[in-house]
């Protein structure tokens, strides 16, 4: 059966590709789950009024991401930990401490974007990447100071 792809899916191609799959499993996985439709000429038509609308909410989304990117540049967090000997950390900071941290200052970001290398374990200034969009990352400037 041919199916036209609604949706870029990582196992079959990019979202507008015409892939020939089995009957059961256009039937009851693809179609279902609105990843494929049927390929004929009616729903050709629909595939590209849906291109045209993925197309302007990515271009969004980018727009959008960029824009967050340009405002934690500006941004510096300061965290309170309490350290024992030789300046370390009891724990370590994590990504929840800095998203918490970010929603103070005004901004919510979610904390499974925020990319943490090596957990934070000592004091310092740390510059901490946050995957805002597949092409675009923001960067804030984390501070570790004592309680």
């Amino acid at each position: 059966m041919k199916i036209i792809l609604r949706q870029d899916y990582e196992k079959l191609g990019k979202i507008g590709d015409v892939v020939e799959v089995k009957d059961g499993y256009a039937r009851n996985y693809l179609i279902p789950r609105k990843i494929g439709f049927l390929a004929n000429a009616g729903n050709l038509r629909k595939l590209d009024e849906e291109k045209k609308q993925h197309t302007t909410n990515q271009t969004r989304a980018l727009q959008h991401a960029k824009k967050m990117a340009s405002e934690l540049e500006k941004i510096s967090v300061t965290l309170k930990v309490k350290v024992g000997e030789d300046e370390k950390l009891f724990g370590s900071v994590t990504s929840q401490m800095i998203a918490d941290a970010l929603i103070e200052k005004g901004l919510t970001i979610d904390k499974r974007i925020i990319e943490l290398d090596e957990p934070i374990k000592a004091l310092g200034i740390y510059t901490v990447n946050i995957k805002l969009h597949t092409d675009v990352a923001g960067k804030v400037k984390i501070w570790v100071v004592r309680e």
